[in-house]
């Protein structure tokens, strides 16, 4: 209940005019970002005039995580849990696994004499996704195969050029490097856009591109300077996994949406094809016998091999119930960090030289990547922006209070 003196009135109907023009609406009004179906009683018998407002908020769901969703970590449902702990429990998950898996990877670089042997990790590495893929729609009660055998010839080429690509680039890069050019996949995709598709982009996707672009050839600059196992062809390495990533990330998206086929499915299938492709590759060019032989004699190599692969399997699964409960922004903000802190670790725990053009540098490629995911959820961030704004404007809903009051007087 909220009481309107009969003084305050036309002060209040003044404000009111100036806004009307700008916010004309009905009285179903949008008020802290809810949809409000407002019933409004008036009784002119009395002084100050007494306004009653019972509201239905139909949106307010909409803010709050989906309790409906699926939440399993290493198969433990965890939607019994308070809010803040399965959130708490998601970001741990997240930075646990990557930074297991992105020491594990860039320690199997170090293995003196594994740098030629890229492509035999993405084989080895295919081959336990698929037998985590396996073992995951194995728990599953609908098993059929929701897409087709040729999309899937598709989807397994484009990940192993992406996989294949990204490893093999560790023999010529810092690991570093290749995690900066890897959080800037916007520069391919709108590249393509344009050229094969003529495709036109907003302003805020072209300043993310160019911040990323920009970003990347100071970081790139400063490696070069500076690292002594910089190479140009670890570049070239790096932007076709990065072509690759950008092209497969739609492929996904598309197939997924029209046939609701599950991450397991997907996973399975085109990381199984995907180590066909690299076995025929590797018996061609002979690499599969003399890595073999390699990895015999440093057995520490397959279980370095093993922990990188579960611990990557199961941080995209995290990351992808990241996004489906918390939305971009969070999924994108703690995946950032967790790039961020394994960068400083793998100056830390893997001895580099180190300048501060890293630092400035990285910097424009993170700001490069919230425009990203800004200008893809813009109407729903200004939406909670002026919920923000609404929140703190108590003036707002004493006017709201009287537009409905003039609707029905």
């Amino acid at each position: 209940m909220s009481y309107i003196h009969s003084n305050e009135m036309q002060r209040l109907q003044l404000w009111s005019k100036r806004i009307t023009s700008a916010d004309n609406r009905s009285p179903s009004e949008l008020v802290d970002g809810l949809q409000i179906e407002s019933s409004v009683s008036v009784d002119m018998a009395k002084k100050p005039i007494a306004i009653t407002i019972e509201s239905n908020s139909k949106g307010l769901e909409s803010l709050k995580r989906n309790e409906d969703l699926e939440f399993k970590i290493l198969c433990i449902d965890l939607r019994t849990l308070p809010d803040y702990v399965q959130f708490l429990l998601c970001c741990g998950a997240v930075f646990v696994f990557y930074l297991a898996y992105g020491y594990c990877q860039e320690l199997i670089f170090t293995v003196d004499g594994f740098r030629p042997f890229g492509w035999y990790l993405t084989l080895m590495q295919f081959a336990f996704y698929s037998v985590f893929g396996v073992m995951e729609m194995s728990l599953k009660e609908d098993r059929t195969r929701k897409i087709s055998f040729k999309t899937y010839l598709l989807l397994a080429f484009l990940t192993v050029a992406t996989m294949g690509f990204s490893n093999s680039s560790l023999g010529y890069l810092n690991y570093p490097t290749q995690v900066i050019f890897k959080c800037c996949k916007l520069i391919p995709v709108l590249i393509g856009g344009i050229i094969l598709q003529g495709k036109k982009y907003g302003m805020i996707d072209v300043t993310a591109c160019l911040c990323m672009t920009g970003g990347l050839i100071f970081f790139t600059l400063a490696d070069s300077s500076v690292s002594p196992m910089f190479s140009l062809y670890g570049v070239l390495l790096i932007s076709l996994a990065l072509c690759a990533d950008a092209v497969i990330g739609n492929v996904q998206e598309k197939v997924m949406k029209q046939t609701q086929a599950s991450n397991a499915e997907v996973v399975l299938y085109s990381y199984a094809l995907g180590f066909v492709y690299i076995l025929i590759g590797q018996l061609v060019t002979a690499q599969f016998f003399e890595a073999t032989v390699f990895c015999f004699k440093n057995p520490i190599v397959f279980f370095y091999t093993f922990v990188f692969s579960l611990t990557g399997y199961l941080g995209v699964n995290v990351v992808l119930n990241l996004v489906k409960i918390y939305g971009a922004l969070i999924a994108v903000t703690v995946t950032t960090c967790r790039k961020a802190i394994t960068i400083c670790l793998s100056f830390i725990l893997f001895t580099k030289p180190f300048t501060i053009q890293y630092v400035w540098s990285g910097f424009i490629v993170v700001i490069g990547i919230y425009l990203n995911v800004y200008s893809k959820n813009k109407a729903k961030w200004d939406a909670q922006f002026v919920s923000v704004v609404h929140r703190f404007w108590p003036l707002r809903r004493r006017l709201v209070a009287l537009q409905n009051l003039q609707h029905i007087v």
